[in-house]
């Protein structure tokens, strides 16, 4: 089965817990990763149930479709692991033992699990659809396998995510990359300050006309991502084949655009505080410190860093920035007013170049003096100058913040840009 042609594939994800919601299926999103970046298309994930009628229907119609077919889950030593006993009813094939891999499993419980008893049943783990390729396990005792039949590709790999990753790593990637001399590759556009919606308007016709690149948008936490993809033979000929897509999004979106492959809002403001040898200060009421959370997640970040405050309080705000009680009782503690002193008072306070604050009702309900939910002002302030924008943000608590957050940190963009910051 070896050419260059387009090969898709089905991921099919094996276990009840799945369907239950008691486990996330992060394994279908590695698997993804790792089949994109191969130029393999995937069309379907399944989620099938720890069943051999159920497995073997799912299986069929996987295999009707898909050129690869990869089954995670249903490789352990239980009576409910049924997915190599299926899959090999299915296609005709018989089990066999392999007693060098049985070998391996009684050493791994003696070097790596001495205090655990291996009991028989983990030997049905050496048991394997005859002629299959069979693919070791580094962490765990349940080697994986690929069934190889006619122009089809059956690939079997443990559930539990640490092994399924290791697994993908050194055995399926590997075996893989032999099928397609064509890999994708993508960079992404961050964009904020634009819905998903506009962006889909804006871009829809270049979309529409595409097919290889391609362009798709994301939306990410108040932000939105647009992933440019190109299928091609070397990186170089693919980024090449991007770099005109990618300048046609730079001129319609402008300055919405805040980076290519840059991480995150809080990562290009600490690169560019970085690079103009400048620090910033921080005081959050209503994020509660999710500002600090997000820089302090960078490595490195003490360099422009200093610290921040968490002014939940009118009191606390009087108490650790000195902002005056007459100004909070006439102005209200969620006003632009306090925002642009809370913002002065840490800058001043910790000996910074910058100051940001945010104030504002993230929810549930509105404030004590009446203010609608998503109400939020979020200020910088620097030596020659204060700025403060007024939000009405909506959808959950959690929502209301992580934009808050953002907005500060797009502030700092902005400014340090040269850009207009409100």
């Amino acid at each position: 089965m070896y050419n260059n042609k387009t090969y898709t594939a089905e991921i099919l994800a094996v276990g009840t817990e799945l369907l239950l919601g008691n486990t996330v299926n992060t394994n279908a999103r590695d698997i993804s990763r790792v089949l994109s970046e191969l130029g393999i298309n995937v069309y379907h994930h399944t989620v099938v149930g720890d069943n051999p009628g159920r497995l073997k229907k799912a299986a069929r119609i996987a295999i009707e479709r898909a050129d690869i077919i990869i089954a995670t889950g249903g490789l352990g030593p239980t009576h409910d692991d049924i997915t190599k006993e299926t899959l090999a009813e299915l296609f005709g094939k018989k089990m066999v033992f392999n007693e060098e891999v049985a070998t391996k499993i009684r050493n791994f419980f003696k070097k790596r699990l001495h205090n655990v008893v291996m009991t028989e049943n983990n030997l049905r783990q050496a048991e394997f659809p005859e002629d299959s390729i069979i693919l070791e396990n580094d962490v765990g005792t349940a080697p994986g396998c690929i069934l190889e039949v006619n122009d089809k590709c059956v690939i079997m790999i443990p559930g539990p995510p640490r092994e399924c990753r290791g697994m993908l790593k050194t055995g399926v990637k590997p075996y893989l990359q032999k099928l397609s001399q064509s890999k994708l590759h993508s960079h992404t556009i961050h964009i904020f300050g634009l819905g998903e919606s506009v962006v889909e308007e804006k871009l829809r016709d270049l979309m529409q006309k595409l097919s290889n690149p391609t362009l798709a948008p994301y939306a990410q936490d108040g932000e939105v991502l647009l992933r440019v993809t190109a299928k091609a033979a070397s990186k170089e000929e693919a980024d090449i084949m991007m770099a005109p897509i990618i300048e046609t999004v730079k001129k319609t979106l402008g300055d919405k655009i805040y980076g290519i492959d840059s991480g995150s809002l809080e990562k290009t403001a600490a690169i560019l505080l970085a690079q103009q040898k400048l620090t910033i200060a921080t005081v959050e009421s209503c994020t509660g410190g999710l500002v600090s959370k997000r820089l302090t997640d960078i490595p490195g970040i003490s360099i422009v860093y200093p610290g921040g405050f968490i002014a939940y309080s009118n009191e606390s705000k009087t108490a650790l920035l000195d902002i005056e009680p007459n100004l909070i009782k006439e102005k209200g503690s969620i006003s632009r007013d306090v925002a642009i002193e809370m913002a002065n008072s840490a800058r001043k306070k910790l000996g910074a170049d910058i100051g940001v604050a945010v104030t504002g009702v993230a929810g549930p309900g509105k404030s004590e003096s009446g203010l609608e939910v998503g109400t939020v002002f979020v200020a910088l302030s620097t030596t020659e100058k204060t700025y403060c924008r007024s939000l009405r943000l909506f959808h959950d608590r959690d929502r209301i913040r992580i934009s808050a957050a953002s907005h500060a940190f797009d502030m700092v963009r902005r400014h340090l840009t040269g850009l207009e910051v409100e």
